[in-house]
């Protein structure tokens, strides 16, 4: 039977308007109705979170170099991913009054950037996400990925480090204050550079590891040049510097 689509009067046969994408069958607006869009909501949300970051945790260049390539139903959107965790462990940080700046009384105190650095969590690490992809661009532009394809890669990096972070999250709070504070946060350094690069060897297949790994190591250090120059830039114009 062919069906008039109600938001663009496509006249069309099936369950969806091959136009605009519109549902064929709209239910009135009722109880029932928010009722069953906040179920499929949460239950999308939920199913989607798991999946990407089991996949970031077993397979992760595999699984992001088949998002690239049109694999995307199952997963959640990387940008959505990376902003809902950022916010997350933004919130604990903030709650938690967690100071990593603060080396101690006698020398630099940051503790109003610290603050800062805690209530815009979820931007400062998105803001780092162009850096990494930089580095990533310019030593593996050869791949045949463009700039925005590997911006998704790195995004899909952040999160997983985002979520390492939040698993390590319990060891900053029980050394908060303490001078071991700067091991945990060298201990997680480490660890995000080992994901970066496993990462790394997994998306890019079709060079040799040991290619993929040096690659690996020029791009990380073209992201620490940027970083550090973006940092002094904006410690100059606030006056920090």
């Amino acid at each position: 039977m062919e069906i008039t689509c109600k938001n663009c009067q496509q006249h069309y046969t099936g369950n969806y308007c091959n136009n605009c994408g519109q549902l064929a069958d709209t239910h009135k607006i009722n109880a029932h109705y928010l009722w069953h869009d906040i179920q499929h909501s949460l239950l999308h949300f939920d199913a989607g979170i798991p999946y990407s970051i089991k996949q970031l945790f077993t397979r992760p260049g595999h699984s992001i170099r088949e998002f690239i390539e049109g694999k995307r139903v199952r997963h959640f959107k990387p940008l959505s991913l990376v902003t809902v965790l950022a916010a997350f462990y933004g919130f604990l940080y903030h709650y938690y009054h967690l100071n990593l700046f603060k080396v101690n009384e006698a020398d630099l105190n940051l503790n109003d950037f610290n603050e800062w650095n805690a209530t815009h969590f979820a931007w400062t690490t998105i803001a780092t996400i162009p850096l990494y992809t930089i580095g990533t661009y310019i030593v593996f532009r050869k791949q045949g990925y463009n700039f925005f394809e590997l911006f998704v890669l790195n995004t899909f990096k952040a999160s997983q480090r985002l979520f390492a972070q939040i698993l390590i999250f319990p060891l900053l709070l029980y050394f908060n204050g303490t001078p071991h504070m700067q091991q945990i946060l060298n201990l997680m350094y480490i660890i995000g550079v080992i994901l970066i690069f496993w990462t790394n060897l997994q998306f890019f297949n079709k060079m040799s590891k040991t290619k993929a790994f040096l690659l690996s190591i020029v791009s990380h250090l073209i992201f620490l040049v940027c970083f550090l120059i973006v940092t002094a830039i904006v410690l100059v114009m606030t006056g920090r510097l």
